[in-house]
């Protein structure tokens, strides 16, 4: 099953940091760590998508056919 959620709230995350922020800490630019983060979330759904389109096109059915042999219903005179 497709887990979307944590790398589309980072992806929020860090556009909010990026693009409502205007504040440095230090030398360090919160808009760069909310790129990064926006980024990081960005390739890791990306490889969510990729690896449970593939894990649903090589997964087996779980069930089997039912084959029978001889008809359920048996036929009578109508008179």
């Amino acid at each position: 099953m497709l887990d979307a959620g944590p790398p589309i709230f980072l992806m929020a995350i860090g556009l909010i940091l990026w693009l409502a922020v205007t504040a440095t800490i230090a030398g360090i630019s919160i808009q760069t760590i909310g790129l990064i983060l926006f980024l990081i979330g960005l390739v890791w759904l990306v490889i969510e998508v990729a690896t449970n389109r593939r894990r649903t096109v090589t997964t087996a059915p779980a069930y089997r056919e039912r084959v029978v042999q001889e008809p359920v219903v048996r036929e009578r005179e109508v008179r």
